[in-house]
């Protein structure tokens, strides 16, 4: 026998054979994984901070400010084109626009509109600057909510002191888009 063997006594030997069945044959713990419980709870965590966030952010208003945003930019940019028309022909005022407010489209019925600062009082009161303005404007721009090329939902005026105002008549959330030179 090995000399290592000859010290140990059958009991140490069991021992000793058992201590190395472990080492070589570890047993490993079975892995834990989450248990449907758990997932349903933080599934619910995600759901309430989710709707929090959604109440927060108020998306209707975030839509109503974008289009407004549009409404702003067009009627400036809508307004630029008059004023540089007017300086291009020496002061003359594009045909159509009177001291009579109107509402800008292809249209030439149906142009009555009373919103948004807007007082479009008769169904005729349509000015087509289309052609007028082309050169100015790629397109005439139309009202992000509901707007088309026939009634565009703005409108153009000029006062006794040669001051143009365009407006926009689908302006949302309470507020009156106009800009005047």
């Amino acid at each position: 026998m090995h000399p290592h063997y000859e010290a140990c006594s059958p009991g140490e030997y069991l021992t000793s054979f058992i201590f190395m069945k472990k080492l070589v044959f570890k047993e490993v713990e079975p892995l834990r994984g989450f248990t449907l419980i758990e997932i349903l709870l933080v599934i619910g965590m995600i759901a309430v901070l989710a709707t929090v966030v959604l109440v927060a952010l108020d998306p209707a208003k975030r839509f109503r400010d974008v289009r407004d945003a549009k409404r702003s930019t067009d009627v400036q940019s809508i307004l630029s084109a008059i004023q540089t028309y007017i300086v291009d022909n020496q002061g003359t005022i594009p045909a159509g626009l009177t001291t009579t407010e109107k509402q800008l489209g292809t249209a030439t019925s149906g142009c009555t509109i009373a919103t948004g600062g807007c007082a479009v009082a008769a169904t005729g009161d349509c000015v087509n600057f289309s052609a007028t303005l082309a050169k100015y404007l790629k397109s005439m721009p139309i009202d992000p909510n509901g707007g088309t090329a026939a009634l565009t939902r703005y409108s153009a005026v000029v006062d006794a002191n040669g001051i143009v105002t365009v407006k926009a008549c689908g302006a949302e959330g309470g507020t009156n888009i106009s800009v005047s030179r």
